[in-house]
């Protein structure tokens, strides 16, 4: 088949996921052509995949069948896809959080593009359930897998070094782009109310606009807080760390909660959107706006290493039953030729991931 994958803006998780993607559907014996913007193909490493914008559609031929990931990607490829009868999938990577007039227009863009995509794939179930209420001819549970781990380029004990942390320290990790989704301040809540243990050391890795306002915040209270930036070496850190702390008002299937599993990192998580059926009960949940709920959490396993210990092998256990990147696209590329099928039969189809 020719397969087209559609994306927008992307520095994070869904740009990831389609440069990981691509290259195993090429590899299945499919051409894949990678439609993104400019800025996102460089991000990831895409230019090699023909990365452009969404609009050069309208120059491709031969095309089977479009993949479009977000909603807002759907909407710029539904029109074409509409007039050349081609399949259209789209998953859906994150819900619409805002309010007033810009979360109307978010949820009007996923109705429309709910009720014109062929399947709808959610990364998680809440987004499932949001397309079907939305008018999803077909809906299904996509999962997204994080990327193999790179081995750490610095070894833990250097890296830790480098903090200034003895061997008895407790480093607690946060990754994630400084945003407001990402709760952040709930992080320096979290430091707050463990002033009182100086063997604890918070870092948060990731770039993000609301950078200063945080910095700021930290230098204002005196916490032990590190911002690292966009860390290039997040594999050393979750090697460094003896602790992950997910702080989001919202998630789907949070690629550094897998990250954190995979690495055999104990978690705490805020229990939102899919992180409670990813994890299962291998980490420990906190509602997203209870500070002492979250803070106590992480003191317990601070001053408890054998439950860390168990943690992190219960996550090994849990990590082990998600489906890695190969079988996500096994599993994709077995969709496709099921809807291109149907085209061609003259009927549509339900899929074959999910629920």
């Amino acid at each position: 088949m020719r397969v087209v994958e559609v994306l927008g803006a992307s520095t994070g998780g869904i740009g990831r996921h389609v440069a990981d993607l691509a290259p195993r559907l090429v590899a299945l014996g499919h051409e894949v052509t990678v439609l993104c913007p400019p800025a996102t193909a460089a991000a990831h490493d895409l230019a090699g995949l023909d990365g452009g914008p969404p609009r050069r559609l309208a120059r491709l031929r031969g095309v089977d069948l479009v993949h479009a990931h977000g909603y807002k990607a759907g909407a710029a490829a539904l029109p074409w896809t509409r007039l050349r009868g081609i399949p259209l999938v789209v998953t859906w990577h994150n819900a619409v959080l805002a309010g007033g007039a810009a979360g109307r227009v978010g949820r009007a863009l996923q109705a429309l593009v709910a009720r014109g995509a062929d399947l709808t794939l959610g990364a998680s179930s809440d987004l499932v359930a949001v397309a079907r209420a939305a008018g999803a001819r077909h809906a299904a549970l996509g999962p997204v897998a994080a990327p193999r781990l790179a081995a750490p380029a610095v070894p833990r004990d250097r890296y830790r070094d480098d903090l200034g942390l003895g061997p008895d320290d407790v480093l607690v990790a946060t990754v994630g782009r400084l945003a407001p989704q990402k709760n952040l301040g709930l992080v320096l809540d979290v430091a707050a109310r463990l002033a009182d243990r100086p063997d604890v050391t918070f870092v948060v890795a990731g770039g993000g606009p609301l950078h200063d306002v945080l910095a700021d915040r930290v230098a204002r209270e005196g916490t032990r807080v590190r911002l690292l930036g966009a860390d290039d070496v997040a594999a050393s850190l979750l090697a460094a760390a003896d602790l992950m702390l997910l702080t989001s008002t919202w998630e789907a299937r949070a690629l550094v909660a897998q990250e954190a599993l995979l690495a055999g990192l104990p978690l705490v998580s805020t229990r939102v959107g899919g992180i409670e059926e990813l994890v299962g009960t291998a980490a420990v949940l906190v509602p997203s706006d209870d500070a002492d709920a979250a803070a106590d959490a992480v003191r317990s396993l601070v001053d408890d290493p054998a439950r860390r210990s168990a943690l992190a092998a219960a996550g090994a256990v849990q990590a082990a039953g998600w489906p890695d990147e190969d079988q996500v696209a096994r599993d994709l590329a077995a969709t496709y030729a099921d809807l291109v099928a149907a085209r061609a039969a003259g009927h549509s189809t339900r899929s074959r991931p999910g629920t």
